[in-house]
């Protein structure tokens, strides 16, 4: 049994980072169009990001995906999967460093915004499409509100993996339902 895990947004409000649902008035700001036509509006609504994300600690939920060894694919731009330890695969990019943050409207893939090309999709649709009956696919506070989210749930499905969808209380949870999993599959062997 191989687990796969997918992470959203809910994973890391535990940590104190808002959702992009929460904060309308920078994700409508997060388009290819506006950083070019806004350099310094764009350029102070990434700040008000880092600003978020400052100081953001991974929860338990972020440490027992690292500790467990679970391959990640993220839609998370906050970099705590990789704060616990996890390498994770982040779909939609990272924030620029502090000495980028002045032309942050020139970057790409620091975060990827609406319209810009999203590198790590087609390599997220292979680990997915690598799944095979047996296997786990584990949604960590993912909506249904990205094409890519509904995707990949899909292909995971289309593969006859399980899909265990845990969309509350991440911080707790996680640790639970993997200790679980892997306790199941050592008594199945």
């Amino acid at each position: 049994m191989k687990i796969l895990a997918f992470s959203g947004a809910g994973i890391s409000k535990q940590s104190n980072i808002p959702t992009f649902m929460e904060r309308p008035d920078i994700r409508e700001k997060l388009f290819r169009s506006y950083a070019n036509s806004h350099h310094e509006e764009y350029n102070e609504v990434i700040r008000q990001l880092k600003a978020n994300m400052n100081g953001a600690k991974p929860n338990d939920a972020h440490i027992a995906l690292a500790e467990y060894h679970i391959p990640v694919i993220t839609m998370n731009i906050d970099g705590l999967h990789k704060l616990a330890g996890s390498d994770a695969l982040e779909l939609h990019g990272g924030l620029p460093e502090d000495d980028e943050m002045d032309h942050a409207y020139q970057l790409y893939n620091k975060p990827v915004l609406y319209g810009d090309p999203a590198p790590n999709y087609s390599i997220a649709y292979e680990w997915v499409s690598n799944l095979q009956q047996g296997d786990i696919f584990l949604v960590i506070g993912c909506s249904y509100h990205t094409a890519i989210a509904c995707d990949l749930r899909a292909i995971a499905k289309a593969r006859k993996a399980q899909v265990i969808e845990i969309q509350s209380d991440a911080a707790h949870e996680v640790r639970k339902v993997l200790k679980q999993l892997i306790e199941e599959s050592k008594n199945a062997s």
